[in-house]
């Protein structure tokens, strides 16, 4: 089972449904009993509607897509 750092880790992926069945199926376990994931999973896919949906009807400014994709890169630490 996974812990919420995998989890979230995954998230994006799970919501892409971009792994296999078995592993969607641990996370999805895991959703079930983990508010404060469960809460990061409800952020992630409403966002993702009210973006497609926005998409959708407005046209995007240049560049846009690039800027929302690396806000969600993984943040590294500066040395």
């Amino acid at each position: 089972m996974p812990n919420c750092q995998e989890t979230l880790k995954e998230l994006e992926l799970f919501l892409d449904s971009e792994l296999p069945n078995a592993r969607i199926e641990e996370i999805m376990v895991h959703l079930t009993g983990c508010t404060d994931c469960q809460g990061a999973f409800e952020f992630h896919a409403e966002l993702r509607a009210i973006v497609r949906a926005k998409a959708k009807r407005d046209h995007l400014p240049d560049g846009f897509t690039d800027r929302l994709l690396a806000c969600f890169e993984p943040q590294t630490d500066p040395d």
